[in-house]
């Protein structure tokens, strides 16, 4: 886990900020999702979406896994039903896929358990069912 810090004034929990490849993925992924959304629109199932933006990643050189089984690890015991996380890349950045009219809360708290499960800094939701693709993704930092 990062190191964290006490902030004195506010007694808020601050993460050290992300490293700069971190960021460099994340701005590559963003951009993927516009090229793709640029060229499907939305209204598509989310596999369609997923095999484009997956293709997209590796085009530009990133290395991508898709449907990752992510097991939880409780009191020394691994679980093997665990949850399922939609893509991974570089080994280190989470990306839930949704093509969906409204976010539920609950795809929030999905990329947020995935964040903490795999001990990962960065995640994505994004929704690729909006006209503006800019409305459809959410970042996550752990």
């Amino acid at each position: 886990m990062p190191p964290k810090h006490q902030n004195t004034k506010s007694h808020e929990i601050e993460y050290e900020p992300i490293p700069l490849e971190l960021d460099e993925i994340g701005r590559k992924i963003v951009h993927a999702a516009y090229l793709v959304h640029k060229a499907l629109g939305p209204g598509l199932l989310e596999k369609v979406y997923e095999v484009c933006f997956c293709y997209e990643l590796r085009k530009v050189g990133l290395l991508v896994k898709r449907q990752i089984d992510i097991p939880i690890v409780y009191d020394g015991i691994t679980f093997e039903e665990g949850l399922r996380l939609d893509v991974l890349v570089e080994e280190k950045v989470i990306c839930e896929l949704k093509a969906i009219d409204l976010v539920n809360p609950l795809w929030e708290a999905q990329v947020i358990s995935h964040l903490k499960l795999t001990e990962k800094r960065l995640g994505y939701l994004i929704n690729f069912n909006v006209v503006n693709i800019g409305h459809g993704i959410k970042r996550f930092v752990n």
